[in-house]
C-alpha cells in the first residue's frame, strides 16, 4: 500500500468494491437468497472503507518516542474478520437436524476479504477474487442440482400386522433402492395393530421431494390403516 493515496485512487477502490459487492448480490438476490444485492454491497464496501482508513494512517503509524502506545494497523483488517465471523454466525441455523445459512455466511466473509482487497489497493487480486465468486455462485449452480446426495427420511405407518409384516415393509423399501436406518415399532392396544416407524436414506437430486413409489404403493394397500412420509 502506498504511504499517500489520491482521491483518484479512492475512488477507484470504492468504484470496484460496490461492482463486486452488487454482482455477488445480485446472484443471490434473483433466487431469493439472503444476504442480496444491499447486504452484500454494503459489506464489501465497509471493508473497502476501513482499509482505505488504514492505508491513510499508514503515514503515523509506529511509535513517537514519547509515547507508550504503538499504532498497529493491521490490527483494522483483522479485528473486521473476526467481526464478519460473528455475523456469518449469526446467518447460520440449525433447525430439526439440518444447518441452513452456511453459504450465506461464507459469501459475507468472502465479500470482506474482496472488500480488503480493493480497499488496500490490490485491485488485480480482488477482480480476480470476485470473477472466482462469480463462478462459485453462478456457474457451480447448476453443477450443485444435477449432483445426487444423500437425503433422509422418516415413515410412519399403522398396519395389521396379521396381514402385513415389518419384513415386507423392509424389503419393498430396500427393493426401491432405500437403506434402512433405525427403526422402532409400537403395538396399540388393538392386538392386530402395530405402528412402525424407521429412518430411510438414499441418493437423488435436490429438487427431487416427491414421496417415493413404494410409499403411494404402501398407502394403497388394504392392510395399512395410516402411513405418514416425513422428509428431514
Amino acid at each position: 500500500m502506498p504511504l499517500t493515496l489520491t482521491w483518484t485512487e479512492i475512488a477507484i477502490r470504492l468504484t470496484l468494491s460496490i461492482i463486486a459487492g452488487a454482482l455477488i448480490g445480485l446472484d443471490r438476490g434473483e433466487h431469493g437468497r439472503p444476504a442480496g444485492l444491499r447486504t452484500t454491497l454494503l459489506v464489501c464496501l465497509a471493508a473497502a472503507v476501513a482499509m482505505i482508513q488504514a492505508n491513510l494512517l499508514l503515514a503515523t503509524g509506529g511509535k513517537t518516542p514519547d509515547s507508550f502506545s504503538v499504532l498497529d494497523l493491521m490490527r483494522l483488517p483483522l479485528g473486521i474478520l473476526t467481526g464478519m465471523g460473528f455475523i456469518g454466525a449469526g446467518a447460520i441455523l440449525k433447525r430439526d437436524g439440518l444447518v441452513f445459512g452456511v453459504t450465506t455466511a461464507a459469501t459475507l466473509w468472502f465479500v470482506t476479504v474482496i472488500g480488503l482487497c480493493f480497499g488496500g489497493g490490490q485491485l488485480s487480486l480482488g477482480i480476480a477474487g470476485t470473477i472466482l465468486a462469480l463462478f462459485v455462485v453462478s456457474a457451480l449452480r447448476w453443477f450443485d442440482h444435477r449432483m445426487k446426495q444423500d437425503k433422509h427420511a422418516t415413515l410412519t405407518l399403522v398396519m395389521d400386522e396379521n396381514e402385513l409384516s415389518r419384513e415386507e415393509v423392509y424389503a419393498a423399501a430396500r427393493r426401491a433402492g432405500f437403506e434402512i436406518g433405525a427403526s422402532c415399532a409400537s403395538y396399540a392396544s388393538r392386538p392386530r395393530e402395530t405402528e412402525l416407524e424407521f429412518k430411510l436414506q438414499w441418493r437423488t437430486h435436490p429438487e427431487n421431494t416427491d414421496e417415493p413409489a413404494f410409499v403411494r404403493e404402501l398407502a394403497s394397500n388394504p392392510h395399512v390403516l395410516k402411513i405418514q412420509w416425513r422428509m428431514a
